[in-house]
């Protein structure tokens, strides 16, 4: 097996996220439900963009978000997402390569302009998002680096992106690149509506050995097993997973073996003012702690304490340094 040049590639939508505060009144005009996530077509995206105020942009998407952890914690990382090479592709470009983050996929030079997301932030601290998703959804085989794959520790995949037939493709061999390099792969589910949508499939990577690791929170769990019941879906879970990991919340988490399911709590939080990217965020310190050769406990810690910083505060990415922030909570890697 070749040195590695990363400890995590994640592959998943590049999102250029546009922040702007609104308020109720702005919602109602413009026909949005508040605190829902709506996917939405160009045309709108454009409306929408010419109404409301001034924003702020940023990378997104929920695979970059976690990459941008894995970086945060001093790790090696890179990312693979699709844009257009429009204003707002070379946004995303510019800022994840800021955060020493490789981006190396080809921008597009037609078809669908770069994804982004649109984020209403009214003054009780609400998100309301509306999401176009266009030139993300256009990842292709192609654009998998067999290289870059290869020389990466663990490869993370988006179950947000396995909605478009190509993307499928381009998952499945990056996942069969990384196996034969003596890599492991890793997918989060997502979304419970994903999980609704792609159940069998799903199944079918886990119980194929396309991934090693599954990351999933309780809703997402209970959408796989079709139960309500978290220790039935658990046990169900560990017949079938090399690893898996389950967030719950303000519970902790559970990292389920085929020989062992066991809990580790949450890291402490003084008050939540924007739960997105918790899941994204825990991802990354699992990721980081596992490639680092943490056993499975200390790497859970790692994901808890990332999680819990990005809940803190407004928006998906971490504010301060996660590798100093482990440091000062005696988990250095």
């Amino acid at each position: 097996m070749t040195a590695s040049r990363y400890d995590v590639l994640g592959i998943g939508n590049a999102i250029v996220d546009v922040i702007a505060r609104a308020d109720d009144d702005f919602l109602v005009a413009q026909g949005m439900q508040k605190g829902a996530m709506t996917l939405i077509d160009e045309a709108r995206a454009q409306a929408i963009y010419d109404a409301m105020g001034p924003a702020t942009e940023s990378s997104g998407g929920s695979a970059a978000n976690t990459i941008a952890g894995v970086a945060s914690f001093g790790a090696r990382a890179a990312f693979v997402g699709k844009v257009k090479d429009d204003v707002l592709g070379k946004a995303f470009a510019h800022d994840i390569r800021s955060l020493r983050v490789a981006f190396d996929t080809k921008p597009a030079n037609d078809g669908a302009s770069t994804a982004r997301c649109y984020i209403m932030v009214t003054p009780d601290g609400e998100r309301t998002m509306n999401t176009y998703l266009g030139a993300a959804q256009d990842l292709r085989p192609s654009d998998i680096d067999e290289a870059q794959v290869a020389a990466a520790e663990v490869v993370y995949l988006e179950g947000y992106l396995w909605d478009p037939p190509q993307a499928k493709e381009a998952f499945v061999k990056a996942a069969d690149i990384a196996h034969k390099n003596g890599r492991r792969v890793a997918l989060t589910l997502s979304d419970s509506f994903c999980v609704d949508r792609y159940r069998g499939e799903f199944f079918d990577l886990i119980r194929k050995g396309t991934v090693d690791i599954v990351f999933a929170n309780e809703h997402e769990l209970h959408s796989l097993y079709e139960t309500s019941d978290f220790a039935v879906a658990s046990m169900a879970l560990q017949k079938e997973a090399k690893l898996a990991v389950v967030t719950r919340s303000e519970k902790g988490c559970v990292v389920v073996t085929p020989d062992r399911i066991e809990a580790v709590p949450a890291a402490p939080v003084q008050q939540v003012a924007d739960a997105t990217g918790a899941g994204d965020l825990f991802a990354a310190g699992f990721l980081v702690g596992l490639a680092r050769g943490k056993d499975h406990r200390t790497a859970a810690r790692l994901g808890g304490l990332a999680a819990a910083e990005v809940i803190q505060h407004i928006g998906a990415r971490p504010a301060v340094s996660l590798k100093a922030l482990a440091a000062e909570r005696g988990l250095a890697l």
